[in-house]
């Protein structure tokens, strides 16, 4: 091992900790190379063992999600993303994944580069992305311009970086908790089409085949990155601006083109993403994948900045690049492709049958470790985490409603909650995308789900993003659950039917007992909902270190969901249709107001227990509906979530294209007032129907054992009307609802 041509540090224990490496993992580097480490290869050991690349402190839960069944093609930690069958020719693919902590520091760069990002994961499997959402919280906006600061410059880089690309965002989540602050949560998805013969593998294979890396020339802009993902955000973090990666939607937009002509070639062996670790982990993945080794030459590595050592160029995170391993003879017609791309395209290695990373650096051997070492599931470590039931649990759940007065004016109730964030219309936000570019998008943001049409089929796809974190935080079992079901339940109320699902699981430091303890019990949720539901998971991300000083965000395992609409015509929109239909409420009311957005900002307490319910009940009331929907006679669909019955009337008025249209609500329930307006719910779903379809709606909920109440009828007075209880204009409600955001952001 001859490391002589670069000058590096000497390795001592605190160089060690500053890899993030603790004093054992360092040991078992030595054991498992039989000497001391070079400093390019205790880096290459640094990313790769990092909790973002290896997910050793979360992988034995991980490894109980339900990850075959179903539709099911490519399942989680397969590919660069998962797989499930749609046509007898088509196969959808999809995936979300975070970048958090470098939207924390620059949240343009860090928002634009996670949606390139999650792109690439699509594309390296010869998918084409055809559609894109993204759930995102954020911090008081009201009290902290810092906050501000963070939410608008995260949706100028996703709105400028997918807008380039030509990706529609047509959907997602903004939410708002003081648990955010200062600690972002930006979860990007992405969802793609392809035909089953050209799905292309993240794979090297075959001894002397070249390796090529693709794209851009590699700089030193997100170097350490990974490492950089699993640690806390401290004062220090603003130091950290390097670590976050600067990315250029135009190049990634040749590169996509370029890799979808590609992955059609039958001398493509395989395509890795230079994401997270960058050329250090497509080598080691793809060599690990195929049993094989890589040796790779950086002398011959593009570079963009001069005088860049081998640990800069092994470490660097710079986007839009991606490892490419083809059959030995085929170099020209590869460099063809990327030259009518305008793209480099340059040989750095071939493949080697021993096993092994070897990196090369003027003429030099820098690196030698066996590649299996480096990845997960072979040397990289894994952990069984302390766990512990957190004292907040007990000390949150004990909500007394004789202790909650009930408001004076419940209109006022309703015009406060509809100019609240997690509530308000997102419509400044999501005007910024680009939501109908490819002329697929059927339904676009501000609905229950995304819809896009698949051309030259009569299918669409819904996908829709979820998460309650108020809920997760106070009972993360059933937390998990309700976030499966609310995603699901989003799909269905748009006509499509769940068939699986990918996550993005963000918490705070695993190392705590009682986070830990949160993401345990919500992995079990979220995988015992998946196996009721027949969703399988595909795939997705882990995120810990989510905290600063003052504390860890909410518990955030954000769901991404995906339907099969069989037909298009059928796909269904939250917004109230015509004068005189019938308001119809599918499953029960069975409201509480623990965990609910009118107890934190009505009585501001954050308590459970959350609602109660069955999942088998459940299901029943998502057949049901799609059931309904697709024999033509629902006109609008939306389930009752943040807000209640009230905020779900609201919605689906004040979205209606007939201005107007107004409702009349008579509603017989046991429940307190306040619990009836404002309680949250699961397995309830507003649907309007024409008044000559109630029988069969009635008849098909017998069959189901679901109960059904007709609640009240469109009007067309312009007015909302509930009980006795509300009665305020759609122009009063329009006011509240639709400025929140354009005056606390533009104002």
């Amino acid at each position: 091992m001859n490391s002589k041509s670069q000058q590096y540090p000497k390795i001592d224990s605190q160089v060690v900790k500053e890899h993030g490496l603790s004093t054992a993992e360092y040991s078992k580097i030595k054991d498992i190379l039989g000497r001391e480490p070079t400093f390019v290869e205790l880096g290459i050991f640094s990313v790769m063992w990092s909790e973002h690349c290896s997910y050793k402190s979360s992988i034995k839960w991980l490894k109980t999600f339900p990850r075959s069944g179903g539709r099911l093609l490519v399942g989680a930690g397969e590919e660069n993303a998962g797989l499930v069958d749609f046509t007898n020719d088509l196969a959808v693919c999809f995936k979300i994944e975070s970048h958090n902590h470098p939207s924390a520091v620059e949240p343009y760069e860090g928002a634009a580069t996670g949606v390139g990002g999650i792109m690439r994961d699509i594309f390296t499997m010869g998918a084409r992305p055809i559609a894109s959402m993204n759930s995102l919280r954020f911090g008081n906006l009201e009290t902290n311009p810092r906050n501000r600061f963070l939410l608008e410059h995260v949706v100028e880089g996703i709105s400028d970086y997918g807008n380039c690309l030509g990706i529609p965002v047509v959907g997602g989540e903004v939410v708002v908790e003081d648990s955010y602050s200062g600690n972002p949560l930006v979860n990007a998805m992405s969802l793609g089409v392809v035909n089953k013969k050209n799905v292309v593998s993240a794979i090297a294979e075959g001894e002397g085949n070249p390796v090529f890396i693709v794209g851009s020339k590699t700089g030193r802009d997100g170097i350490h990155g990974a490492t950089f993902a699993s640690e806390e955000l401290s004062e220090q973090t603003e130091s950290q601006r390097s670590n976050v990666q600067v990315g250029d939607p135009f190049t990634e937009k040749l590169l996509l083109e370029a890799t979808l002509e590609l992955s059609k070639k039958s001398w493509l062996i395989g395509v890795q993403d230079m994401g997270a670790a960058g050329i250090t982990c497509s080598c080691s993945e793809m060599s690990a994948k195929g049993e094989v080794g890589i040796c790779i030459d950086l002398d011959k590595v593009p570079k963009r900045e001069l005088n860049m050592n081998a640990y800069e160029v092994m470490l660097s995170e710079s986007q839009e690049r991606m490892l490419v391993v083809i059959k030995k003879g085929f170099e020209e017609e590869l460099k063809q492709i990327f030259l009518k791309w305008e793209l480099d395209c340059t040989e750095v290695g071939h493949v080697t049958k021993d096993q092994k990373l070897i990196v090369f650096d003027n003429g030099n051997i820098v690196a030698s470790i066996p590649s299996n070492e480096l990845v997960l599931g072979g040397g990289a470590p894994q952990y069984d985490m302390a766990y512990k039931q957190p004292d907040y649990i007990s000390k949150s759940n004990n909500l007394n409603l004789d202790k909650i007065s009930i408001p004076s004016s419940f209109n006022d109730v309703l015009l406060q909650m509809l100019s609240c964030p997690n509530i308000a219309s997102k419509q400044w936000i999501y005007n910024q995308y680009d939501s109908t570019v490819r002329t697929n998008t059927v339904q676009g943001p501000g609905g229950d789900a995304g819809v896009i049409r698949i051309k030259g089929t009569k299918k669409g796809l819904a996908m829709s993003t979820d998460c309650n974190g108020k809920y997760v935080y106070l009972d993360p079992y059933k937390g998990g659950q309700v976030a499966v079901l609310e995603s699901a339940r989003n799909v269905v109320c748009s006509g499509g039917k769940p068939i699986a699902i990918t996550n993005c699981l963000n918490f705070g430091n695993p190392n705590d007992p009682g986070i830990y303890w949160q993401f345990k019990n919500a992995v079990k949720g979220i995988g015992d909902a998946c196996r009721q539901l027949d969703t399988p998971v595909t795939g997705g991300n882990v995120s810990f270190y989510n905290e600063t000083k003052d504390g860890a965000v909410y518990p955030s395992p954000v769901i991404g969901m995906v339907g099969e609409i069989s037909n298009i015509e059928n796909y269904t929109t939250i917004d109230f249709k015509e004068v005189g239909d019938f308001i119809i409420l599918i499953g029960s009311l069975s409201s509480t107001l623990g965990g609910s957005e009118y107890l934190k900002i009505i009585h501001n307490k954050i308590e459970g227990p959350i609602a109660n319910f069955d999942i088998n009940y459940e299901i029943a009331v998502q057949k049901l509906c799609l059931k309904a929907i697709e024999k033509g006679i629902v006109k609008s669909a939306h389930d009752i979530s943040k807000g209640g019955l009230s905020i779900n009337i609201v919605e689906s008025l004040l979205n209606s294209k007939d201005s107007r249209i107004g409702a009349k609500i008579n509603i017989d329930s046991k429940l307190r007032h306040d619990e009836v307006l404002f309680g949250e719910c699961q397995s309830a779903i507003i649907i309007t129907i024409n008044e000559q379809d109630l029988l069969s709606i009635v008849s098909m909920a017998k069959e189901l054992n679901v109960y059904t109440q007709t609640i009240g009828r469109v009007t067309d007075d312009k007015m909302l009307s509930i009980n006795d209880s509300i009665s305020l204009s759609r122009s009063a409600l329009s006011q509240k609802y639709f400025n929140y955001y354009p005056n606390i952001l533009d104002g």
